[in-house]
């Protein structure tokens, strides 16, 4: 029976600092049971115009500087920032992986080798990116699907399949949105992934921005049995993950406190086990029940059944 991973986006909400991020990754692995840390990589003077880069945060309250590209490299991290970030997810036992949003990010972060690179909704269409990766990264990419068409997910897939890494691919239903309403979430987007790329992809994972636990448990009971009825492995669990809810900053809002994610993972692997056919008509949990309280009929009694003529 495969684990379904979970991952913790810690993203941007170290705010900037090392020690933060290092305290979640260590109460990510070790007090939450997450399997994998991850964070975001961007080269802001690459992805944003002069205007977007000079312009005010969109929302002053959460800014950490006077415009949005001042506030985007107070929360950035070296390259060997995130290798030392690396060291400490190996030192607790955790996977270590980032997001990149540009090429820059994307060689950067490939020159540390991690499993597992995202590549976020955001930037999905970004085939340069994406073509570096498939050229110099030989281990997982990870492509979120929010706010994508079809006819899109569709040209993402083929550009996989021609660069010869679609079984590289892990493919995440998503509704892009901080947070989203339940009723935005679409779980069954991750069958209509499965049933239309499950043989064609690595797996099929789930990213959610909403509020709560319940529905992860959903996403991974729908993913597995989708698994019964279309293929496509179910594989991974990403939420947002921060210390402090109220801690300033866009993603918090959306993210889950330590005891939240301890709770998600522990509900995970234990609703995981439970999505299994019977392996024998009676369990050896059930013998002993069945011996003490089963109704046998008694030797030389004949049932009939109803309607049944002698």
């Amino acid at each position: 029976m495969s684990e379904v991973q979970v991952i913790a986006e810690i993203g941007c909400n170290h705010k900037g600092d090392m020690e933060i991020a290092k305290e979640l990754i260590r109460v990510a692995a070790v007090t939450c049971g997450a399997h994998v840390a991850k964070f975001q990589k961007r080269h802001n003077r690459e992805l944003l115009t002069a205007e977007e880069y000079d312009r005010a945060h969109p929302v002053p309250a959460n800014a950490y500087g006077d415009t949005y590209g001042e506030h985007r490299e107070f929360l950035e991290l070296s390259v060997e920032q995130h290798r030392e970030l690396q060291a400490e997810c190996d030192k607790y036992g955790i996977i270590y992986s980032t997001s990149v949003w540009d090429v820059t990010s994307a060689r950067e972060i490939a020159s540390l080798n991690p499993k597992l690179i995202k590549i976020p909704s955001a930037t999905n269409l970004h085939f340069e990116l994406q073509e570096y990766l498939c050229k110099h990264y030989d281990g997982e990419i990870h492509v979120s699907t929010g706010m994508t068409t079809k006819e899109e997910i569709d040209r993402i897939v083929e550009f996989y399949e021609q660069h010869g890494r679609a079984k590289d691919l892990v493919l995440y239903a998503c509704t892009s949105g901080y947070p989203v309403e339940f009723k935005d979430v679409c779980l069954l987007e991750i069958n209509a992934l499965q049933k239309r790329y499950g043989n064609r992809v690595k797996m099929i994972g789930f990213s959610g921005h909403h509020l709560g636990i319940a529905t992860d448990v959903a996403a991974m009971t729908a993913g597995v049995l989708g698994e019964q009825l279309y293929g496509g492995t179910f594989g991974y669990i990403e939420r947002h993950f921060t210390l402090d809810r109220t801690w300033k900053g866009t993603d918090h809002s959306a993210s889950l406190e330590p005891d939240g994610l301890r709770r998600l993972c522990r509900d995970v692997k234990n609703v995981r086990q439970t999505l299994q056919a019977k392996s024998e008509d009676v369990l050896d949990v059930e013998k002993v029940q069945r011996d003490k309280l089963k109704w046998q009929p008694r030797d030389g009694e004949v049932v009939a059944l109803e309607g049944a003529t002698a």
